[in-house]
C-alpha cells in the first residue's frame, strides 16, 4: 500500500473516532438533558391542597377514636427481627415495598420468610423501584428464582429504561411492610445489611420506623389507608411485571430455593421466638390517631404536598418542634416556610455532620448553602457520631410524632413518592424525644455560617483533604440541577 493511500486511510479511521465520540458526547447530553428537563419548574402547592393540609392538621390536634396501637423500631437488630417476626404471623398476605433491595445477609433471611409463607399459601407481593429492579433483581438468580416462586409476585415501580431517559429521575422512596390486617412497618430503613440486622457491614446507618398494630382486626384506620395507597402504586400505569422465568432455569431456580429453605430452618433454630405466637397489645401503646401523609405517586414533578402538610402542622405548635433528616436541601419556599414556623416556637434541626454523611450530593449542597438553613431560624445540630444518620422523623409538642421516608429536600419534596405516618400519642412523643436527644449528644451546634461548637468528648470522623474536596467539587457541579437533590 502506497504512503498515499495509507494517509487516507489513517485519516478516515481519525475521522470515524471523531465522529463516534461527537455522538457519544450528543447521546451523553441529551440523556442528561431529557432527564432533568421535567423537573426544570417545581410546581408550587395548590390552594386546594394546601386547605386540605390546614383541615387534616386541625384534626392531627384532636383526639380520635382508633384501634391503632404504635411501637417505635430503634435499631437495625430490632428493625430485621421485627419483620420477620410479622412476617411469620401472616395467614393472607405479605407485602414489601422497598427503594433499595440489595443481595446480603439480611435480605436472604427476609427473602427465606417469605418463600416458607408462600408455601404454606400465604400471597407475597414485592414491589420495588425500577433503579433496584433493574441493576438487583434482574442481574442473578437470588431475585428471578423467588419472583418464579408459587405465590410470589414482584413488580417495579418505573422501570430504568435506556430509551426513557425523562423518566429516569421519577423514583419511589416508599418503605414499608403489612401483614394481613394485622400490622405494619413503616419509616426509613431500605431492604439490605447497612439497615437491618447485625451482619458485619462496612457501611452501616441510623434509621427508625414504627409498628402499627391494628388491635381492632378490620384493617381500617391506617393500615387501610397504607393498603389503599399500596393498591393504587401496584396497579399504576408506572409500575412494570417481573417476568423472572426468562433467562433462569428449573435447576437454577431449585438451587436457589434450597437455599432458602435451610436458611429459614437455621433462622428458626438461632431465634425461635421470632416464630412464636406473639402478643403486639402488650409492646405497643395505645394511640390517639394515625395518618398516612404521602406526595402524588406519577414519575414526573409533583406538588409539595408532604412537605405542606408538615409545615401546616409544626405551624400549629405552641411548644417546640424538632426535626431530623439526613441532609437539608432547601429552596426559598421550604426556607421560608420553615422560618414561619421559627417565628412563632423554637425550632431544632439535625442533620449529618459532612464529615459523617454518607451521601456526598447532600453534603456538598450543604457546604454551599449553610447560611441559607441557619437564616430559618432554627437551631442547627449537625450529627457527628460515626455512623451515618438516615431518619427521617419530626416531633411536635409532646402530642405527635412524625416517622417515614421524607428527606428535607428537594428531591424527597417535589420528585420522589414519599410517606410519613403521623401518630398523635403523648408515649410515642415521649419515646421519639428520648432518641433524639441521645443523638443530640453527639452533635455540634452550628453558630453562624462558618463556625460550629464542639461539644466536650466529642471526637469528630475523619475527613481527609481529598474527600472535602470531591465533596466540595461534587457540590459545586450540582448547583445548576439542585433541583434533583
Amino acid at each position: 500500500m502506497s504512503k498515499k493511500n495509507k494517509k487516507k486511510k489513517k485519516s478516515l479511521f481519525r475521522r470515524i473516532l471523531r465522529g463516534i465520540k461527537w455522538v457519544l458526547i450528543v447521546c451523553i447530553l441529551f440523556n442528561l438533558g431529557a432527564a432533568y428537563w421535567p423537573f426544570i419548574r417545581l410546581p408550587a402547592l395548590s390552594a386546594e391542597s394546601a386547605m386540605a393540609a390546614e383541615a387534616r392538621a386541625a384534626e392531627m390536634f384532636e383526639d380520635q377514636a382508633t384501634g391503632d396501637r404504635a411501637m417505635i423500631i430503634e435499631s437495625s437488630a430490632d428493625a430485621l427481627d421485627e419483620r420477620i417476626r410479622l412476617m411469620e404471623q401472616a395467614k393472607q398476605e405479605i407485602i414489601i415495598v422497598t427503594y433499595e433491595n440489595h443481595d446480603g445477609e439480611s435480605t436472604r433471611d427476609l427473602l427465606a420468610t417469605a418463600i416458607r409463607k408462600a408455601a404454606e399459601g400465604v400471597r407475597v407481593r414485592f414491589l420495588v423501584d425500577g433503579i433496584a429492579g433493574r441493576f438487583d433483581h434482574m442481574g442473578g438468580d437470588l431475585f428471578r428464582a423467588v419472583a418464579a416462586y408459587p405465590n410470589i409476585e414482584v413488580r417495579f415501580y418505573n422501570l430504568v429504561r435506556p430509551l426513557t431517559p425523562w423518566k429516569h429521575m421519577g423514583r419511589m422512596h416508599d418503605k414499608y411492610v403489612i401483614v394481613d390486617d394485622t400490622a405494619f412497618i413503616l419509616g426509613g430503613r431500605n431492604m439490605f445489611d447497612k439497615f437491618l440486622g447485625e451482619y458485619t457491614t462496612t457501611n452501616r446507618s441510623l434509621d427508625r420506623e414504627v409498628l402499627i398494630y391494628d388491635s381492632d382486626g378490620g384493617g381500617d384506620g391506617s393500615l387501610g389507608q397504607l393498603r389503599a395507597y399500596f393498591e393504587g402504586m401496584w396497579a399504576g400505569e408506572d409500575t412494570t411485571v417481573f417476568h423472572s422465568l426468562r433467562d433462569i432455569s428449573a435447576e437454577r431456580r431449585q438451587k436457589v430455593y434450597v437455599s432458602l429453605e435451610e436458611r429459614y430452618e437455621n433462622l428458626k433454630a438461632a431465634k425461635p421466638e421470632l416464630f412464636a405466637p406473639y402478643d403486639y397489645e402488650k409492646v405497643t401503646v395505645p394511640t390517639q390517631g394515625v395518618w398516612l401523609i404521602s406526595n402524588p405517586t406519577g414519575i414526573y414533578a409533583k406538588e409539595p404536598v408532604v412537605f405542606g402538610q408538615l409545615t401546616a402542622m409544626m405551624n400549629r405548635a405552641t411548644d417546640n418542634v424538632v426535626i431530623h433528616s439526613p441532609y437539608a436541601v432547601l429552596n426559598g419556599y421550604m426556607r421560608d416556610s420553615l422560618k414561619q414556623v421559627a417565628e412563632k416556637v423554637p425550632l431544632t434541626l439535625m442533620i449529618n455532620a459532612v464529615e459523617n454523611g454518607a451521601n456526598l450530593v447532600g453534603s456538598g449542597d450543604y457546604l454551599y448553602h449553610r447560611g441559607d438553613v441557619l437564616s430559618t431560624g432554627a437551631s442547627i445540630l449537625e450529627y457527628a457520631g460515626g455512623k451515618s444518620y438516615h431518619g427521617k422523623a419530626v416531633a411536635i409538642d409532646d402530642c405527635l410524632s412524625v416517622i417515614g421516608s421524607f428527606n428535607l429536600d428537594l428531591r424527597s419534596t417535589y420528585v420522589d413518592t414519599e410517606l410519613m405516618l403521623v401518630i398523635r400519642s403523648p408515649e410515642i412523643n415521649a419515646e421519639l424525644r428520648g432518641y433524639m436527644e441521645l443523638l443530640h449528644a453527639d452533635c455540634r451546634r452550628v453558630i453562624d455560617a462558618q463556625n460550629a461548637r464542639v461539644p466536650d468528648g466529642l471526637t469528630l470522623p475523619q475527613f481527609p483533604i481529598w474527600k472535602r474536596a470531591m465533596v466540595y467539587l461534587i457540590g459545586l457541579l450540582m448547583q445548576p440541577i439542585r433541583n434533583l437533590v
